[in-house]
């Protein structure tokens, strides 16, 4: 539960950083330098004698999926949308986790759709605005690309280590080589080399968000991820929402409802107590 909080607090404060300070790169190039960094961490930690042959294609294709894809539509979406707008609208998130879940398991568990359903409209309740543009409705369609890889990844992984006895430090070299290999090639395909001009501000601000949300975030979400219940786990993927917006209006001093930000964030807060008392319960009975 712990790994899941403490990546919800790091994620909060990146969406801000990266509307204000990597304005003009573009996103395929930042998401595969964010790659290549998390890459270069995990690279030592890599077994692959420890790995039986058949897992490694799927790492990396997972890599592909869940930080690949996700990161390029997430990256894109701050074409169309404000900061806080691109975490409010991983509001979905939850829902294809727990749907994603269940399709692994052969099973349909309601009370964690449940959850997730309250964490949506928790969320929802925080970002509701009528005046939305067809650029806000653009950026939310991406937004949903992005949601569900990241939503398969973390479910997809959770069942490939389910019954693995290997450590999660050793497999996440080759899901990070996946990553960094599909978005190499979408960064060769349309970053031009006079792009390659940054400022010092940028370059910290890429050093910063490669090691530390990405390398070290990604790495402790995923392992998070399976020490939970698939419905405490959807719920989770809400949780950086109030975060960011609480980060947006108390750091970055952007304007929000204090209101709404109450309000969702106790029922998503309701949704995690939840979640939380029906695995006890389990361990229990």
């Amino acid at each position: 539960m712990w790994y899941l909080v403490v990546v919800s607090f790091i994620w909060a404060f990146s969406f801000g950083l990266i509307k204000n300070q990597l304005v003009g790169l573009d996103p395929n190039f930042v998401a595969m330098t964010r790659m290549g960094l998390a890459l270069l961490i995990f690279l030592p930690f890599l077994r692959p004698g420890e790995i039986r042959f058949d897992m490694t294609p799927r790492l990396i294709l997972l890599g592909m999926v869940q930080y690949g894809v996700m990161y390029i539509a997430y990256l894109y979406a701050f074409q169309f949308l404000k900061a806080y707008e691109v975490a409010l609208f991983t509001v979905f998130t939850p829902i294809y986790v727990t749907l994603l879940a269940d399709f692994f398991r052969r099973r349909f568990i309601g009370l964690n759709l449940l959850a997730a359903a309250m964490a949506v409209a928790g969320a929802a309740i925080i970002i509701f605005d009528s005046r939305a543009s067809l650029s806000v409705l653009a950026g939310f369609l991406v937004m949903q690309v992005s949601n569900f890889a990241f939503a398969f990844g973390q479910t997809w992984y959770t069942e490939l280590m389910r019954n693995s006895d290997v450590d999660d430090q050793t497999v996440f070299g080759f899901i990070y080589l996946g990553a960094f290999l599909f978005t190499g090639a979408a960064a060769a395909a349309t970053t031009a080399a006079k792009e390659l001009i940054f400022t010092t501000e940028q370059i910290w601000t890429l050093l910063y968000l490669g090691i530390l949300p990405t390398g070290l975030g990604f790495f402790l979400w995923n392992r998070g991820a399976r020490l939970v219940s698939s419905g405490f786990l959807a719920v989770m993927n809400n949780l950086k929402i109030p975060l960011s917006i609480a980060v947006s209006i108390f750091v970055f001093g952007e304007s929000g409802s204090l209101v709404k930000l109450l309000a969702g964030g106790l029922i998503i807060l309701a949704a995690m107590i939840i979640t939380e008392k029906e695995r006890l319960f389990k361990k229990t009975t």
